[in-house]
């Protein structure tokens, strides 16, 4: 028997306006990663679907280039002023035999969902993910009205799954109003639906309560991870020295390929560490000319980029430079201030610690410059 192909495909147009911020809420952070970048990544990772396509609305190709990097979607599909009509864009822009069609609003679909939805294909002509309403049901104006029997109620969410053949013949024929779902048109052609188990997972985000609910539910199924760094680099040359981020006055620099940043490679390795993601010579080798005298900010953004990507959370940085000299303490807060930014965190985020040997050592000696960082950081262990 051949094998049916499977598109996802993520209807991403809106522009989530009831959240306000001037920014659509697909292209939204939820732990550093946008909420576009978690639908895609929970439906590309499921091995029954062969692609996954994004249809957004038209200017936002720079936010969805941004949201999502890396991942393969093919070309973005430009979608209209309606959700349907976006529906209709991506019917006609793929090839395959069964769609998924699924809202970006919805960044964490369950694997079993899927599987449920293409069990229930084998017997039905569509099917869809429902929850049962537990609550009493009512009409309310500036009163309350009379229940309402919420017996064979349901919560209908996506993704919503169907033969592309199917789903476009009934878009086709379909003359009614602008339909709020896939479902609604299927129906309406005689298709017949299966209803099968949704999750609360899937429930859309729209007002900052969804936000601060999807926010606790990432940061639930993360683990925490700790990661060590260390650097050292002898001094040469005359001054200013890079560390932090920052320019400090001294009469001898820091010998290094790039800027020498001790205290910026130290916390860029921790978190390379604390991911299992290398170390920086790894991602940014120093045999490479294109490296050399580059700002240490680069590396930094780097590794954390990487870890958002895989949907991670930098919880925490600290870093202990180790020298004679110069003395750290009057540039100490706005070093914590540049390696925030740098790693999209709060100040009270990274700590900054300086020490001596005691005259002992290298460092003792006023040969160089070392520093030692611990970055802990949570990562979702099913996204390795």
């Amino acid at each position: 028997m051949t094998k049916q192909t499977v598109t996802a495909l993520i209807v991403a147009a809106g522009s989530g306006s009831r959240l306000g911020g001037g920014i659509a809420k697909q292209f939204r952070p939820i732990g550093g990663k946008a909420v576009l970048a978690h639908a895609v990544d929970a439906l590309a990772s499921h091995p029954a679907i062969d692609a996954v396509r994004v249809v957004i609305g038209q200017g936002q190709e720079e936010m969805a280039g941004q949201a999502l990097g890396q991942r393969d979607v093919g070309e973005l599909i430009i979608g209209g002023a309606e959700r349907s009509d976006s529906v209709r864009a991506g019917l006609t822009a793929i090839d395959c035999d069964v769609i998924l069609v699924h809202d970006a609003a919805r960044p964490f679909c369950p694997p079993q969902v899927i599987d449920r939805l293409l069990a229930a294909l084998e017997k039905h002509q569509g099917a869809v993910p429902v929850l049962s309403i537990p609550d009493t049901i009512a009409r309310a104006g500036e009163t309350l009205g009379v229940p309402l029997d919420r017996t064979d109620a349901v919560r209908v969410q996506t993704p919503q799954l169907f033969r592309l053949a199917d789903l476009s013949d009934a878009f086709a024929r379909w003359t009614g109003p602008s339909p709020t779902d896939e479902a609604t048109v299927a129906r309406a052609a005689g298709l017949t639906i299966a209803a099968v188990e949704g999750d609360v997972r899937l429930d859309k985000l729209t007002g900052p309560a969804d936000w601060a609910r999807a926010e606790a539910m990432l940061a639930a199924r993360l683990i925490s991870r700790t990661g060590l760094g260390f650097d050292v680099h002898a001094f040469a040359g005359e001054g200013p020295i890079m560390m932090g981020g920052i320019e400090i006055p001294h009469e001898r620099g820091l010998a290094g390929h790039s800027d020498a940043d001790v205290v910026l490679h130290s916390i860029t390795d921790a978190l390379l560490g604390a991911a299992g993601l290398g170390d920086i010579g790894q991602h940014f080798p120093p045999s490479e000319p294109r490296w050399k005298g580059a700002n240490s900010e680069i590396f930094l953004a780097h590794a954390a980029t990487l870890i958002r990507e895989q949907g991670g959370l930098i919880d925490f940085v600290d870093c202990t430079v180790i020298c004679e000299a110069p003395k750290l303490h009057p540039y100490r807060d706005v070093m914590r201030s540049r390696i925030a930014e740098i790693l999209q965190l709060p100040q009270s985020s990274v700590s900054i610690k300086a020490t001596t040997t005691e005259r002992l050592g290298f460092a003792g000696r006023g040969e160089g410059i070392a520093a030692q960082a611990v970055a802990t950081i949570r990562m979702d262990p099913n996204d390795e």
